[in-house]
């Protein structure tokens, strides 16, 4: 039996969420792969959201949240910036969307954070600034500098972030045969609560499974337990679902609408981004390719269905890439 949950948007919302990303962009493609068919013994459909502009899905949202708040005419008040808190694609697309509406942009990353992405931020036009050890830390400056700058803070998980990256869960939807089963990445919840959604708004009976890492379980305790669950950890290579402290109302909808959230380890990550580059030859970043590793941890009751992983992103580092394709796992 699927959960079902209240589908937080019409369908009218979403066809305008789609025009508008369509203004800069055009529908990401999905493929199944044979060779990954071959591997996994199942029909795997690959989304893949490391073809938009910023090589992740979350620009959808970044897109759809700054028109909505700062853009709009409808919008309450002046807007002096934009600032939030990420570990990368998050930023990228608040920069991005920040660029195409002539809004400023602040982002607040943590120490250590990936070169790579940071540098695509600041490409964009973000004004980048490192605080904090992890993202919790980051997000909790960041949330002092609104405050004292006069900037609004955006969440990072937010209603019409949901509605913009439910652009890509549609495109999916449609354009696959009926999926038995989606695993999506799990962040701050995004990408798995717009597919829940979608799914939904279209009848369709597909098990919706979010996955996480295992060293940064906050969101896989919160389903189990039916409530919030902080962790005072998230250190994993697998930096886009390196949370300690979920929203409640992204934990609401995955409890009454994901079949399950499933944990993966690092090494098993690994091994998916391998697999992927093997069998697709794209290259996902580790939150890219977790979807995969939770299909890989759940081979046996998946064998001779159709499957879809989401590709959420490709902003790997050439070093972490190194030490992966050399048959290692990176250190977080």
């Amino acid at each position: 039996m699927v959960a079902t949950s209240a589908v937080p948007f019409t369908a009218a919302e979403l066809d305008r969420a789609a025009d508008l990303v369509g203004q800069f962009f055009g529908p990401t493609p999905q493929y199944a792969w044979p060779l990954l068919a071959d591997a996994v013994g199942a029909e795997v459909w690959v989304k893949h959201e490391n073809h938009t502009p910023t090589g992740a899905f979350k620009v959808r949202g970044g897109l759809v949240y700054t028109q909505r708040h700062v853009h709009d005419s409808t919008a309450d008040g002046t807007v002096r910036g934009l600032i939030s808190a990420t570990r990368g694609n998050h930023g990228q697309s608040l920069a991005y969307a920040g660029r195409a509406f002539g809004v400023p942009v602040t982002i607040v990353v943590p120490h250590g954070n990936s070169p790579d992405k940071n540098a695509a931020m600041r490409a964009f036009g973000a004004d980048l600034i490192e605080e904090g050890r992890d993202f919790q830390a980051a997000r909790e400056h960041a949330g002092a500098l609104a405050v004292e700058r006069d900037l609004q803070m955006v969440p990072s998980f937010h209603p019409d972030l949901v509605l913009g990256v439910a652009t890509y869960a549609r495109e999916l939807m449609l354009a696959a045969p009926e999926l038995d089963t989606i695993y999506v990445p799990v962040g701050m919840g995004s990408g798995v609560c717009a597919n829940i959604a979608v799914r939904d708004l279209l009848g369709f009976r597909t098990e919706i499974v979010g996955v996480v890492a295992e060293r940064a379980p906050a969101t896989a305790l919160s389903f189990a337990a039916g409530h919030v669950v902080n962790t005072d950890t998230a250190e994993t290579m697998i930096d886009g679902v390196a949370c300690r402290a979920p929203d409640a109302g992204a934990i609401e909808a995955i409890i009454a609408g994901a079949a399950r959230v499933v944990q993966v380890s690092d090494e098993l990550c690994a091994a998916a981004v391998r697999m992927l580059f093997a069998t697709t030859h794209n290259l996902p970043e580790p939150s890219g390719a977790v979807a995969l590793a939770g299909l890989l941890a759940e081979r046996d009751q998946q064998q001779g269905k159709r499957v879809g992983v989401v590709m959420s992103g490709g902003n790997i580092d050439a070093p972490m890439l190194a030490e992966i394709m050399a048959g290692r796992t990176p250190i977080a």
